[in-house]
């Protein structure tokens, strides 16, 4: 066998141009994929030979993303590859699960009744810590709240072979980038964001639960050929400008939709500028404008991440294999956008959506326009997208000059570190004593405040500002006069100690105890800690293969799945409309959060959210529709309830880019639970589609989308030619009006022949039985 060093003679050998990669020294490799798990291989080896099939048939140069994708493609040689139309069947390297979705996800498992998951699998505990008084406090009463629940997806994960991070060890990207995410990786999450781990070059994108459950089963997962935008990055980010600042301006220019079926990749010069943590974070935001996922080609900052967090091995065999993990030069892109980071200002997006941007110094002008509370109420760092090392010590540069000059934070000010390897470094190095006498409040290493786990009692019309991810109506505290604008936590932290949004660093002063004015000068940091991680307390549980998985059938909180039923063969007809929903509709809108999340794993409990703070059309009002049956006006949910128990099918109707947000299936399984059968929109959010069709839902779009406003509250819809219902054909839509008068209109779909078959065996979950029985 051939080692490592030794001379090969093909080492300088050449094939249509291109310098083959040097073989011999790849000959006996096995890398394991992370430190973790002793049986995982890096996939380099068929990534490669993959690719190379891939070259062979297209003949033209290959996107960072699309080797990366079509390297994992089940059959190479075989399947269709045409961006934006065709469907691949892909093999992930390993499935990661949140606490809040792996409920459900594992419900799913256990149903199947297959023994062991086929691809490396995580649970992560961060959803179900609400932030109240702190860390440790929080910390405790999280693990007392929700010990059923904690104790499930022990004992699933045990059983299942699945490794389980308990409620303590971080959020789910935060470890996925410090354990698991490495370059050319295709990870599938149940979450929408994901593609955080983008910035170590690796393909991740978030999905539902049914999903991952597919690929835990060893079934090929299926995702639509998506379409590839380039974003060329060019000069250097200086000042109080930062990574975030390059996905908020990128969310200006495409907006919360305009991602959507597409990778955002990010290429040039500008890009070695950006150490990995950065990428990250820019990654993690791209789902905020509706992308599949985004990435950042291979680099030295990748390598020296790598290293700091003791995967060295991973970034040598990487460096190997750089021609797989950059872009092909001359690659082409559907799309493409530059931005001159020298010349990029710092953003500060919202409220109420993450696509509104203005530069620092238009915020305060733009917020008096438009009646935004100038005063800053709370301000926020941190969570999975912005509590990297190089965060907290940018942040905190900032708090310490204000403490320099006898000054601490106007507003309330809390900080979440995104696992315990930073929390313990942010202790170690002094970080967290400056954030104290800042004013601030550390909270547990979760999710918390970003995904509505805030225990707030504030409920009047108010600005805070955060360095989150997202900031839809009501997403933080449950208050929808809560005026959310998310930007970097540098600034997040100058606008705390101004209390004020029409305050910009840059320019204006600040006046100390004495009188004396100064101005604070720009942030800086460190990218990664020089003294190295401490990991801290280890909250990682390794699975045994074995053991009991017992679920209470009175439990509140946990409910084992019943099949749904399957397609009767029959055209669906005078389907009465549940509610024609006004304006954005986000998963949130469709499935709150918050206090909900206790829920997550019961589908008939919180199935009483549905809807809950969507729109009606009918009346603008939240939670309030006419039950067509009895005349009168009462919840979505219980409406609903009462259409299933009389036996009466219904249908939801919806605007542009239904479903964005979050990648909960629970929006999905709770409209099919309550007796829905069809979705009719002008347009769906990816994952949300995608969730639909797995739950034996019908998400059709209008074929005109001015078709809405056709559609009355009281009309009864059919959808007729079902037994005919086929890839790329239109469906037939009657409306009946409450005068008697009917209007025909076509519905278009996305289904593929293989979703044909959920959507007639009642489910995606039902049809894998059926396959598994033959």
């Amino acid at each position: 066998m051939l080692l490592r060093g030794v001379e090969c003679p093909i080492l300088n050998a050449h094939h249509n141009g291109r310098r083959l990669l040097h073989l011999c020294s790849k000959l006996g490799a096995r890398v394991r994929m992370n430190n973790i798990e002793e049986e995982s291989v890096l996939p380099y080896e068929k990534l490669e030979r993959n690719v190379n099939i891939i070259r062979q048939r297209l003949k033209r140069p290959l996107t960072l993303s699309e080797k990366i994708l079509y390297g994992h493609l089940d059959e190479p040689d075989k399947q269709d590859i045409e961006r934006g139309s065709s469907y691949l069947r892909l093999r992930p390297d390993r499935v990661a699960m949140q606490d809040a979705t792996a409920q459900m996800a594992m419900l799913q498992f256990i149903s199947s009744g297959l023994p062991q998951v086929a691809v490396p699998s995580t649970i992560h505990c961060d959803h179900l810590i609400q932030a109240q008084l702190g860390g440790d406090p929080d910390l405790k009463r999280a693990n007392e709240l929700n010990k059923e629940v904690y104790d499930f997806l022990s004992s699933a994960s045990n059983k299942y072979g699945v490794g389980f991070w308990k409620p303590g060890s971080g959020i789910i990207h935060q470890i996925i980038l410090e354990n698991y995410a490495f370059p050319g990786l295709l990870l599938i999450g149940t979450d929408s964001h994901t593609p955080m781990g983008g910035g170590l070059g690796g393909l991740c994108i978030g999905v539902g639960g049914a999903d991952a459950v597919d690929v835990m089963a060893d079934i090929p997962w299926e995702l639509k050929c998506p379409q590839v935008i380039g974003v060329k990055l060019t000069g250097e980010l200086s000042g109080w400008t930062s990574s975030k600042d390059i996905i908020l301006k990128v969310a200006d220019i495409l907006t919360v939709k305009g991602g959507t079926g597409s990778i955002v990749e990010y290429f040039g010069p500008g890009v070695d500028s950006l150490s990995a943590t950065g990428m990250s974070t820019i990654c993690n935001m791209g789902a905020e404008i509706g992308a599949t996922t985004s990435i950042f080609p291979f680099n030295d900052n990748m390598v020296q991440y790598l290293k700091a967090t003791k995967r060295e091995d991973i970034a040598k065999e990487a460096m190997r294999y750089k021609e797989i993990l950059t872009p092909d030069e001359g690659s082409e892109y559907n799309k493409l956008i530059e931005i001159n980071l020298s010349t990029l200002a710092p953003h500060v997006n919202g409220p109420f959506t993450p696509d509104l941007a203005h530069p620092v110094d238009a915020l305060g002008k733009n917020a008096q326009a438009n009646g935004w509370p100038l005063e800053i109420k709370v301000g926020l760092i941190g969570s999975c997208t912005n509590s990297s090392y190089e965060d907290m010590t940018r942040a905190a540069s900032v708090a310490k000059q204000a403490l320099d000059k006898g000054l601490k934070a106007k507003a309330k000010f809390t900080i979440t570190p995104g696992s315990e390897q930073i929390r313990a470094t942010m202790e170690r190095d002094g970080l967290t004593e400056i954030f104290k006498s800042f004013g601030g409040v550390v909270l547990a290493n979760a999710c918390g405040p970003c995904i509505g786990q805030w225990d707030r009692k504030d409920g009047e019309k108010n600005t805070i500002v955060t360095s989150y991810n997202r900031n839809f109506t009501g997403r933080n505290d449950a208050n929808p006069a809560t005026h959310a604008f998310v930007t970097s936590p540098e600034l997040v932290t100058a606008l705390t100690l101004a209390g004020r949004l029409d305050f910009d660093p840059r320019t204006d002063e600040l006046e100390t105890p004495s009188g004396s004015k100064f101005k604070l000068q720009p942030p800086s940091g460190h990218s990664l800690p020089p003294k190295g991680y401490d990991s801290g307390v280890n909250y990682y549980q390794a699975p045994s293969g074995h053991g009991n998985v017992v679920v209470n059938e009175n439990s509140e909180r946990l409910q084992l799945l019943k099949p749904f039923n399957p397609w009767d063969g029959k055209d669906l007809e005078n389907m009465l409309i549940l509610i024609k929903v006004k304006g954005k509709c986000t998963t949130d809108h469709i499935s709150a959060a918050g206090p909900w999340l206790k829920f997550r794993g019961h589908l008939d409990n919180i199935s009483n959210n549905l809807f809950l703070t969507a729109v009606n059309a009918e009346n603008d009002e939240m939670n309030k529709v006419r039950n067509h049956l009895t005349g009168k006006y009462d919840t979505v949910s219980q409406t609903a309830r009462h259409y299933k128990s009389e036996g009466v099918a219904w249908v939801a109707v919806g605007d542009e880019n239904y479903g964005e947000g979050s990648s909960r299936e629970h929006a999905a399984l709770e409209p099919r639970h309550l007796g829905g059968r069809a979705i009719i929109v002008k347009s769906f959010a990816r994952i949300h589609e995608t969730n639909l069709k797995k739950q034996g839902m019908l998400p059709l779009t209008f074929a005109d989308p001015n078709d809405y406003n056709k559609v009355k509250p009281d009309d009864k819809i059919s959808i007729v030619g079902l037994n005919d219902f086929a890839p790329g054909k239109p469906l037939k839509c009657i409306l009946k009006h409450a005068d008697g008068k009917k209007e025909e209109i076509w519905l278009s779909h996305s289904f593929n022949a293989a979703q044909i078959e959920w959507f007639k065996a009642g489910s995606a979950l039902n049809h894998m039985k059926a396959m598994k029985k033959k």
